[in-house]
Order: structure tokens, then sequence, then C-alpha cells
């Protein structure tokens, strides 16, 4: 479970520094910047019951959670109708701040799809021992999952998406007070951490009609 540290506008020049060190300038790429911080929703936007999570892409327990728990739960209640989940940005650190970017750069309906290939290889672009390393790994990433060069440069380069990831980290913590990831609401009940399908399954059930 990790702690939330706040961002700060050196992670926007951590990621703007690194991007034009190592690439040439990219021709401005146009980016719908309403679509790209729409919510994120995975399963029938009218079920009944809805989780609202909050995830860094750096954070081993949210990784843990995506490829242990979470298939479980989207074949219970999600694939079924009855619960909606909510993916929110909560980048603890500068490199989670860089891959969150990148997931919001892609069309969203490839964006759960990315997202499960950043946590999946987490352990490669995350733990990168210079910065360099980390954008040339996270770099491929991206384009495993359909991005190209230019279009992952100029993505780490959109101050206005950094920006507007950024004010929903901080009104996320002044409104449910986020402080670890990952964390869920459901409801007015609450789950923190990488907890086992069972914990889900205890809050989810007697909220769904006919239950």
């Amino acid at each position: 479970m990790r702690k939330f540290w706040s961002i700060s506008s050196a992670a926007y020049a951590l990621a703007l520094g690194l991007a034009l060190t190592l690439a040439a300038p990219a021709p401005a790429a146009t980016l719908d910047l309403a679509q790209a911080l729409s919510e994120r929703v995975l399963g029938d936007k009218d079920a009944p019951v809805t989780i609202q999570s909050f995830e860094s892409l750096t954070c081993s327990h949210c990784a843990a959670f995506e490829k242990e728990t979470m298939p479980k739960i989207k074949k219970a209640y999600i694939d079924t109708g009855q619960v909606k989940f909510v993916f929110n940005d909560f980048p603890l650190d500068s490199r989670a701040m860089v891959a969150a970017m990148v997931a919001r750069c892609v069309a969203p309906e490839r964006y759960f799809g990315m997202l499960k290939l950043l946590f999946t290889t987490q352990e490669t672009w995350a733990a990168a021992q210079t910065k360099e390393a980390f954008l040339d790994s996270l770099g491929r990433v991206a384009r495993q999952g359909g991005m190209t060069e230019e279009q992952f440069t100029a993505c780490i380069n959109n101050e206005a998406l950094y920006n507007g990831i950024r004010e929903r980290v901080v009104a996320a913590d002044k409104q449910h007070r986020i402080d670890s990831t990952p964390t869920f609401l459901i409801g007015d009940q609450r789950i923190v951490g990488a907890q086992p399908f069972s914990e889900f399954k205890k809050i989810i059930d007697p909220m769904l009609p006919n239950k």
C-alpha cells in the first residue's frame, strides 16, 4: 500500500526534461483534452453499484489488485451488468504521473487495455535505474499499446493534460481523504489495499437488487 505523495510542478518538469533530451521536437499532436480527461468507466453506466478506484501506476499493491482481484470482480459483477468500475488516477510520484498521462492519451476504448499493459510491465519501467532508462522503457510499452514515438513524446509534454490530472488528484484527496493506494469507494464504504475478492463481495452483494 503506497502512501499519498503530493505531486508538485517538479514532476511535470521531470517529464518535460526527459522528453526533450531524448527526442527531437515532434510536431504537436492534437489531443482532445476533454476526452482525454473524461471519466473512464468499465461496465454498464447504469449498473446499480459503482466502485470508485484510486490507483497509482507505480504502486505494486495496485498491480497485485489488478492481477489477482480485478478479474474476479469483472467476471462476477462487471460483465453481468451489476457493477461499474470507475478508474481514478492517483499518481504517487512523477513516474506514475507520466504513465497516467500516457494512458490518458490513447483512445477511451483502449484505455483499460493500456492500464493492464502498464500494470503488467510495471517492474520494467517503474524500476528503471535512470531517468533516461525509465522513459525509454515506458516508450516501448506505449508503442506496444499502439502509440507512435511522436504521439508518446507529444503526450508526456502536454502541460494541460498534466495539470488536469494533478487537479483531480488534489480534489480527490480533499474530498475523499485518499492517503494511500489502492483505495476503493463503494457507496459510503471504503476498502484500502489489495484486498481479496471476498472483501469486495461482502460489500457489493447487499447493495444489489434482490440480494
